[in-house]
């Protein structure tokens, strides 16, 4: 399957196509780029002058209703993108960590409802007293979303899209995953199959100490950025005929409900 990068700078592109290759002969199911000469192991080519990969296509397709099942597999999944990534010899700077939370703040202030604008800025400055340096970082997926795992025919699930990888807390990437795979149609979490997924992260990689205190902070740092991202496709999209409106909404009220259930968030951990 052939991939054509268009909006992914150039000097990027070589740690994803890295981190996939990497990945591929490290037990996790996703993409293998295809080496494009055997004399010099290149996995990068250009067509029409824009950089361009083949990689391998996987079978399967998402579930769309994940149950507790579906949880508890993709959770050990995800532990195993993160222990198999923990000798590639590749990084790359969160660039939607803090600054970027924090300047895109304030180029959606004046676009979106005072309320909303407040709720942003209040949650900033929230999350700028929680310093996530404690946590163990490595490198994470950074879009571990239901519809970016597909399962075959055999239940098996492998991995797609690893274009918003990077550095940063491993809870953090759990956090994403479970906003997305574990809420319900009301924007609340669903604290079962949040437990199933966490438990089969934990078979792999264990949650430590600071990771089980700062759940609760992660979970609202995750329906942040998403939050703050789908405002992006809808008030800054880079093209406007093909960007498909995010519900940002849902991201918001998942963020509230974090914020009202902070207690009870650190109950999925049990």
């Amino acid at each position: 399957m052939l991939t054509l990068f268009e909006h992914i700078p150039p000097a990027d592109i070589p740690f994803y196509v890295g981190l996939m290759d990497h990945l591929a002969h490290h037990e996790v199911t996703c993409p293998e780029p295809m080496r494009m000469d055997d004399a010099d192991a290149t996995m990068i080519a250009h067509v029409n002058g824009k950089p361009a990969i083949i990689v391998s296509r996987l079978r399967g397709a998402p579930r769309t209703t994940p149950d507790e099942h579906d949880c508890r597999a993709a959770g050990r999944i995800l532990a195993g993108v993160h222990v198999a990534a923990v000798d590639y010899d590749a990084s790359l700077e969160n660039q939607r960590g803090r600054e970027w939370r924090e300047s895109f703040a304030e180029a959606v202030l004046p676009k979106i409802p005072r309320a909303h604008g407040d709720l942003v800025e209040s949650e900033n400055r929230y999350q700028g007293m929680h310093d996530d340096a404690v946590l163990p970082q490595g490198i994470i997926h950074g879009d571990f979303f239901h519809d970016n795992v597909l399962w075959d025919e055999d239940g098996e699930g492998g991995v797609i899209d690893f274009y918003f990888a990077c550095d940063d807390a491993l809870l953090y990437d759990v956090a994403i995953a479970v906003n997305d795979w574990c809420v319900n149609e009301d924007a609340t979490l669903d604290h079962r199959r949040a437990r199933a997924f966490i438990h089969g992260y934990s078979e792999l990689r264990p949650l430590e100490s600071f990771e089980r205190e700062l759940w609760p902070v992660m979970l609202r740092r995750a329906a942040l950025r998403t939050w703050l991202g789908r405002l992006g496709y809808n008030y800054f999209p880079r093209d406007s005929h093909m960007t498909i409106p995010k519900d940002h909404e849902f991201s918001r009220r998942l963020l509230e409900h974090h914020i009202a259930h902070a207690r009870a968030l650190a109950d999925t951990l049990d």
